[in-house]
């Protein structure tokens, strides 16, 4: 099944609100048609003879070992699609040997995630309330999570449509924000709060020893000001197309994003991510993983932690399948030769995608 069949699937059995709440985006949903779309404009060139044996799709994401290039990216309200929730999710990426970035929107504490055994990073809203925002970072701490995601795109909610005609607002009765929770027993909002800035970051740096990876750069200008305030890798993201409309997709600014960046910090890039092939485009255009969110979420509608794991296991074999033949052993040998705009679709603009890049035989070439 791809990741289509499961979306099909989870259409069926959520109900619309949430259906819609997990597959739409702002506005009238241009950014997230355009993230899909931008990846089947890209073409793929195989070399050929290339005695490639079995490919190897494993890597090291902020020294931690991961069977693919593939993170699970935040998403919120896991128990909305299935009773076990982002418990189900974590046993899944566990078996996987993936990490899950656990979303402080999670309607499972924490501590509990953690339990299921899988290499947890935790997603964070940074709150006006700097003493909860520390409360949040040493309670993942505690937790076992082993980087913070630090989520920059959120100044204010992206306002979606389709939330608003369903009247979606707070979650059933039962559910709540369980990261969210005080020390009362009492379950904050999540606000999003317009006074991040990049003196945030560096309270950050001083409060955790954690790595910090920041989500939600697409301006390459911001790319470049994060490796300047230390962050430890980039996840280049529009939320999934959640929160402005009409931004870019994430796969037509990771090549820029990438020359900005020299390789100085891991790229990872979501949005519009839905087979292996896609994840081999972004890894060739300069990305180190990618982060997948509906797909995971649909496989966890479908099917609870063996969904999640069916549709990871269907990324590993699509992926595997496509190095080969792509004549690709090892993930640094996926570049920007491999990969083209095809020829039959019309894009603005002066610079061609093989352009971006440096072009010195594999990524690890221009890394150095």
């Amino acid at each position: 099944m791809s990741a289509a069949d499961f979306e099909a699937l989870a259409r069926q059995r959520l109900p619309d609100a949430h259906y819609d709440f997990f597959a739409g985006g702002a506005g009238e949903e241009s950014t997230l048609r355009s993230n899909t779309a931008a990846y089947s404009e890209l073409e793929l060139l195989p070399r050929v003879l290339r005695a490639v044996g079995e490919p190897d799709p494993t890597t090291m994401l902020l020294g931690m070992r991961s069977r693919l290039p593939i993170v699970l990216s935040p998403t919120a309200f896991h128990r909305l699609a299935h009773v076990d929730g982002e418990v189900a999710t974590a046993r899944a990426a566990a078996s996987c040997g993936v990490v899950m970035i656990v979303s402080m929107a999670a309607t499972t504490a924490v501590e509990r995630i953690a339990r299921a055994g899988a290499t947890l990073w935790f997603q964070l809203y940074m709150q006006s309330d700097l003493a909860f925002t520390e409360h949040l970072v040493k309670r993942a701490e505690s937790a076992g999570c082993r980087a913070l995601v630090v989520t920059a795109d959120s100044p204010a909610f992206g306002i979606r449509d389709r939330d608003r005609r369903n009247g979606f607002h707070d979650l059933p009765e039962g559910l709540r924000c369980e990261n969210m929770v005080d020390d009362s027993g009492t379950a904050r909002s999540i606000e999003m709060f317009a006074g991040l800035s990049w003196e945030h970051i560096a309270w950050l740096r001083q409060l955790t020893s954690l790595p910090l990876v920041l989500k939600g750069v697409l301006h390459p200008a911001d790319a470049a000001l994060a490796v300047e305030h230390r962050v430890d890798a980039i996840m280049v993201s529009n939320h999934g197309g959640r929160q402005l409309d009409t931004v870019p997709a994430t796969i037509d600014v990771l090549p820029e994003i990438a020359a900005a960046v020299r390789g100085r910090v891991p790229l990872i890039v979501d949005g519009g991510v839905r087979r292996g092939i896609d994840v081999v485009k972004a890894l060739a255009l300069g990305a180190d993983a990618v982060g997948i969110g509906r797909p995971a979420v649909w496989g966890l509608a479908a099917g609870g932690a063996d969904g999640v794991r069916a549709v990871l296991d269907e990324f590993r074999e699509e992926l595997t399948t496509a190095m080969a033949l792509l004549g690709a052993k090892t993930l640094p040998e996926l570049d920007a030769n491999l990969v083209r705009r095809s020829p039959r679709v019309p894009r603005s603009g002066s610079h061609e995608l093989n352009t971006w890049l440096p072009r010195s035989g594999t990524r690890e070439g221009w890394r150095r």
